[in-house]
């Protein structure tokens, strides 16, 4: 009867130490131990409270800058906009109020910003709203599965195509819901729709078919022999990227937690994205293009006349490396490349740097947009000079953005790199 009892202790005590390890595997522990960066630790810094900030002071000019955002004023504040109701509940879009239209980027960081700061009723009502509006479902459609990049404030289309940054910050928002929140049921079961856009980024079929606007061709939104993100999936403008929709930190993730036969190439995009950075930016300022070949050199178009300078886009990519350092610390070459960086913007006048240059520097536009101030303190997240301190304390003194032209990208950009900047951005584990 002993003998019994130490035999099923032991098969027990054997089950036990499997499901420990397995769950330490999600936790990051078991997986890589020893290894730095937040995934792994569950640390994130608070760069305001190492200014010296209280954490009090932190929260609350947090709130404040999303109250003002997306419950602001209609007229000169908000960018979050109520639009009724369907049989799936509150729908609401985030719009450039500049352009009056909806913008599936503006949608993915308004999902983004509501599930890092638990506002589950806004994040439910913008996904709503795109999944209503945005979400193409006609299977004859070359967009389907995708989401229209530009619709009007009515969900009337300005284009029927996709752009990749939507779609990818959409995939890791729905992953964080999933974790943070639970599943629900339809379009609230976020894990499943995470999967299923994730999936369609990459296996997308190539399909002609006809729009509102005429004949498309949309391709998968990666090209698979460079391992990269291209610009759009759309015939004539894939075959190149866009630096500032490089984000390792994201496909590290989806290696991890995406469906299981693309986690290998998603592996395999986070260390191409991480060699492309070394590339894509210059020696000497750490300044990317909008648009690059997927070489890394600059790429110029017909439709966007800066883009193989730093202009709006490319603002977005040191927040990207400097992410990718704060979560996983994988290649030091993103520190150096945050000190080159700074230490180029802070040569130019800490409150006083323009906003568009040539990539080796020469101003072009002498805006000071509070957009890339949110990014630049972001980058002191990977950075080692003392002056990251300066720049951390830029972004504390800027005002929240209201101005009628900055509202929209300025605002997002801005709120994003307060949580970032804060700790409060952070990696929601699904609950598996």
């Amino acid at each position: 009867m002993k003998r019994t009892v130490s035999i099923f202790l032991c098969i027990y005590l054997s089950a036990l130490l499997v499901l420990y390890c397995q769950n330490a595997g999600n936790k990051g522990t078991a997986e890589s131990p020893g290894k730095k960066g937040a995934y792994y630790t569950g640390k994130y810094r608070n760069l305001f409270r190492e200014n010296g900030h209280s954490g009090k002071e932190i929260r609350s000019k947090i709130e404040e800058a999303f109250q003002q955002l997306f419950h602001g004023d209609s007229a000169t504040q908000t960018l979050l906009f109520e639009a009724g109701k369907n049989e799936n509940g509150p729908m609401a879009y985030v719009s450039d109020v500049l352009h009056n239209d909806v913008r599936s980027e503006g949608i993915s960081y308004g999902m983004m910003i509501a599930v890092q700061m638990d506002k589950k009723a806004e994040f439910d009502a913008i996904w709503n709203w795109a999944m209503t509006h945005m979400y193409v479902y006609d299977p004859k459609h070359p967009s389907e599965g995708y989401f229209a990049w530009s619709l009007k404030t009515d969900g009337t289309p300005n284009s029927e195509t996709p752009a990749p940054d939507g779609e990818e910050y959409m995939v890791i928002a729905l992953y964080f819901a999933s974790g943070r929140w639970g599943d629900g049921e339809g379009i609230y079961n976020y894990r499943a729709w995470a999967d299923k856009i994730l999936t369609a980024i990459r296996h997308h079929p190539l399909k002609r078919g006809m729009t509102k606007f005429g004949p498309r061709t949309v391709h998968n939104m990666v090209n698979e022999e460079k391992r990269m993100i291209r610009f759009v999936p759309d015939s004539g403008a894939w075959g190149f990227t866009d630096p500032s929709y490089h984000l390792p930190a994201f496909y590290e993730l989806w290696a991890r937690w995406g469906p299981e036969a693309d986690r290998s190439f998603w592996a395999a995009a986070a260390d191409t994205s991480r060699e492309f950075f070394q590339k894509t930016t210059h020696p000497v300022t750490g300044l990317a293009p909008d648009y690059a070949n997927f070489d890394g050199t600059p790429h110029s178009t017909r439709f966007n006349q800066r883009s193989s300078n730093f202009s709006f886009d490319a603002r977005r990519t040191q927040m990207n490396w400097a992410v990718d350092w704060s979560w996983w610390q994988k290649d030091p070459r993103e520190q150096e490349l945050s000190d080159r960086l700074q230490a180029f913007f802070a040569s130019q006048g800490m409150d006083t740097y323009g906003t568009e240059y040539t990539l080796d520097g020469k101003l072009l536009n002498k805006g000071h947009a509070k957009g890339l101030v949110a990014t630049n303190a972001v980058v002191s997240l990977a950075a080692t000079h003392t002056r990251a301190r300066d720049f951390v304390e830029a972004l504390w003194n800027t005002p929240v953005p209201s101005a009628f032209n900055e509202r929209y990208y300025d605002g997002l950009l801005y709120l994003m790199g307060m949580l970032h900047c804060s700790g409060e951005f952070r990696i929601w584990k699904p609950k598996l």
